[in-house]
């Protein structure tokens, strides 16, 4: 069965991964929607999927075959395939072999290429394959349209690629070389993010604190100058960022957490690993002293700001007393919330062949007492804000009519009950915990 050769009229993006590819996600959406394709309804097939990819997790290509042969299958019992595009780091590391091994894919287009998916849409509407994993700097944000209405969080690009090669990480490979958009677009994009709805507005990067430019005045800055420049957005009450590098965080932003009030008291600063000579082999900059050091300085400017941190088990050669070392770490830090992984091989990143790979039993047992410890800190921060009383921003409705849902300043889930609309602001006291989320009841509305 043949995929669909006519321009499509509806489409689905199925995004996976980080957050930086729920943004890209959106951004590709608003593309198609500017050529009037519009998104299927809830329920019924799309005649264009974009399987917006991510290459960290193990098996991610695999797992890409395997969504496209269950497409195809499905295709052939309704008697037609939808058009297939499949976007993100897996096509941008894969993109010559997808084009060979599944002929079913029309589109093959990488994260640094997907302005151009309107002319791509044009070829496969011919029944011409298209291919674009080109990675240039800073092209596809002034390609892209503007931003349309949104709900009452928004993401914003603000730095894409990295520079600090990892030994585990395939960023580098997909993603390209450290760049930063420029000031003056990323104010009006945020700008524009407000005026269709944003209240909140989270950062993204790979190195999201490793941005930098030039202000209005011409001045160098860094994140901390961009972040007061947003928080004087009128409407905009809300300002978080992520992914951090310890590499690459200064005063300015350290002090910025203690005095911007719209940023809000929360930090997700990857460590990976509690061992410094694992780190070392990873090739990471930090050491688990300068680590503990960089957390001392938040709290220290922001006594009560959340704590997030990455993990990874199993890395080459870890041995047993060196993950104690991290379960250690993660004692003295207690954070409120935390990711954890088992490493998996990337191909062609140097942890891929190194001696010393761990048994996968091995980081399985690892891993869920890793999370059995973040977990236990994640339920005692939770428990620990019981009787604060908070701002929480209605994102959503909850499953019970009259309830509502919505992200504390330290991103906890909240959920209450009584009158709210979604992007409400609303004043909120935190009555009980749980693991992932936290009861709380309504006390005044404080914008709206």
């Amino acid at each position: 069965m043949k995929p669909t050769t006519a321009l499509p009229k509806t489409y689905r993006v199925k995004s996976f991964g980080c957050q930086m590819n729920v943004y890209d996600g959106e951004r590709m959406a608003e593309l198609l929607a500017t050529r009037g394709i519009a998104p299927a309804p809830e329920g019924e097939e799309a005649d264009l999927v974009v399987l917006n990819t991510c290459h960290i997790r193990e098996k991610a290509a695999e797992k890409v075959y395997s969504d496209i042969g269950r497409m195809v299958k499905a295709g052939k019992a309704a008697g037609r395939t939808p058009m297939i595009a499949v976007a993100g780091c897996v096509a941008q590391a894969e993109g010559e072999e997808i084009m060979a091994r599944a002929p079913a894919v029309s589109i093959v287009v990488g994260p640094q290429a997907y302005h151009r998916l309107p002319e791509m849409l044009d070829k496969a509407a011919v029944g011409e394959r298209a291919a674009d994993t080109d990675m240039p700097a800073i092209a596809k944000f002034a390609a892209l349209p503007p931003r349309r209405k949104i709900g009452p969080t928004a993401f914003l690009t603000v730095q894409e690629g990295c520079d600090k090669f990892c030994t585990y990480c395939v960023v580098p490979y997909t993603r390209g070389a450290e760049i930063s958009r420029p000031y003056s677009n990323l104010i009006d994009e945020a700008v524009k993010l407000v005026e269709a709805g944003a209240r909140e507005i989270t950062l993204l990067g790979q190195n999201v604190n490793a941005w930098h430019g030039e202000d209005e005045a011409g001045r160098a800055t860094g994140l901390a100058g961009l972040i007061r420049a947003l928080a004087a957005i009128d409407g905009l009450e809300r300002i978080r960022y992520t992914t951090s590098h310890p590499a690459d965080m200064d005063d300015e932003l350290i002090t910025a957490h203690g005095e911007v009030t719209k940023l809000m008291p929360y930090l997700h600063l990857p460590v990976q690993s509690g061992s410094d000579r694992v780190l070392k082999a990873m090739n990471r900059s930090h050491t688990v002293e300068s680590y503990l050091k960089l957390l001392e300085r938040f709290r220290a400017a922001r006594p009560d700001i959340a704590l997030s941190g990455d993990f990874i088990v199993g890395f080459p050669g870890e041995s047993e007393a060196e993950f104690e070392e991290t379960l250690s770490l993660v004692d003295v830090v207690r954070y409120a919330q935390a990711f954890s992984f088992k490493y998996s091989a990337r191909p062609g990143t140097p942890a891929a062949s190194m001696d010393g790979q761990i048994a996968a039993e091995v980081k399985d047992e690892r891993l869920q007492r890793l999370q059995a410890a973040l977990g236990r800190d994640q339920l005692a921060f939770n428990r620990a804000s019981v009787g604060r009383n908070c701002d929480v921003l209605v994102e959503r409705r909850g499953r019970h009519p009259g309830q509502w849902l919505g992200k504390s300043p330290w991103l906890q889930s909240v959920w209450f009950e009584g009158e709210a609309n979604i992007g409400d602001l609303v004043s909120v006291e935190l009555v009980e915990a749980g693991p992932v989320s936290i009861e709380g009841r309504l006390r005044t509305a404080v914008s709206a």
